[in-house]
């Protein structure tokens, strides 16, 4: 029933904000900044709470992002609390903890689910060799074997699936992608391949019809380089599609919002638990990744301008940085509603 894919999607969601913002909010409190206010969600509170330490604990009706509210995050902004209690008055290393503490949290919480993941059911990598070729697809009309090895796509090295899906939905100026393989005899070939594109809910996908070797991972020592090794190719397939839409190598149409996610959540219920906790751990990277980015509004955009203030010496004029903050969440609200529509056009 999709009553309970959505209610999957917010615990998911929920987890994901409450331990991002709970790492800005423990370090607040440990150098002791003033709080006023603790949330998940966004929009109209539905459930409040005053803590014993006079922090009002709230959830928000709609369950995406979150945040902790603290004093002077920017600027004096309050004469009746104590100077040393505003965050803009903290010594220069407590302010980089707190901002970049979400972050951090997210980081280490996906590294564990990724471990559990492979010490349980193990974790799966791949050496990208290929055992499987689709009859009448794309990679079936050139030079291409079961058993030959991925080695380059466009002249760019591969070690990962990850790695190797992002470049191959890559635009190219021919619409064509040149792949270097190694065969079984150890002789190094290439090939230029043109996709067939097909409609995948309302997006245009390039499609090759290959698969590659899949193989797992088990054991204490092999779980730990998994979860490293399946985090540092997630990390790096992001920083290759923020690298893409900024070049226009890949289009907007390939991000998704909350209504991709619903989606994304559905069909991984059907695989099991597994699958639900790699998409904690996978949505976990992504929020971590995408606020670290020195963007204005999200994390990295305020600590941007905290390594400015250490260059030039004192600090950037508070209203030329919260203009700056101010218009990057504006620009972000846009992008998100123009997301959103084009994911319930696709849904729907």
């Amino acid at each position: 029933m999709w009553i309970i894919t959505l209610i999957v999607l917010i615990f998911i969601l929920g987890i994901i904000i409450l331990v991002h913002e709970f790492g800005h909010f423990i370090w607040a409190k440990t150098f002791k900044v003033h709080i006023y206010e603790f949330s998940i969600g966004m929009g109209p509170i539905i459930f409040t709470h005053k803590g014993k330490d006079k922090i009002d604990y709230n959830i928000r009706a709609i369950p995406i992002g979150g945040f902790v509210s603290m004093a002077g995050e920017v600027y004096e902004d309050n004469d009746k609390i104590n100077k040393k209690a505003l965050m803009c008055n903290k010594p220069w290393w407590q302010r980089l903890i707190i901002l970049v503490a979400g972050v951090t949290n997210n980081f280490i919480m996906a590294l564990i689910l990724l471990f559990f993941i492979a010490l349980i059911w193990g974790g799966e990598t791949s050496n990208l060799v290929i055992t499987q070729i689709q009859d009448d697809s794309a990679i079936s009309q050139v030079d291409v074997q079961v058993g030959d090895q991925l080695l380059e796509v466009d002249g760019k090295k591969v070690t990962s699936w990850e790695i190797t899906q992002i470049r191959l939905i890559m635009k190219t100026s021919d619409n064509e992608h040149t792949l270097t393989l190694k065969e079984p005899d150890g002789s190094v070939k290439k090939v230029d391949v043109t996709p067939k594109i097909e409609n995948v809910n309302g997006v245009e996908t390039p499609k090759y019809g290959f698969a590659v070797n899949q193989e797992k991972m088990t054991g204490f020592a092999d779980s730990i380089k998994y979860a490293f090794h399946k985090f540092g190719n997630i990390v790096h397939s992001m920083a290759l599609t923020v690298e893409g839409l900024f070049t226009g190598s890949i289009s907007l149409n390939a991000l998704s919002g909350p209504v991709g996610m619903y989606e994304v959540v559905d069909q991984s219920m059907s695989y099991g638990l597994s699958q639900i906790i790699y998409i904690i751990a996978f949505l976990s990277i992504n929020v971590g990744f995408i606020n670290i980015l020195p963007f204005p509004a999200f994390d990295g955009g305020r600590v941007l301008f905290l390594i400015i203030e250490k260059i030039k010496g004192s600090p950037v004029n508070s209203k030329i940085e919260n203009a700056f903050h101010m218009v990057g969440f504006i620009l972000l609200i846009i992008l998100m509603i123009y997301i959103t529509i084009q994911d319930v056009f696709r849904f729907f």
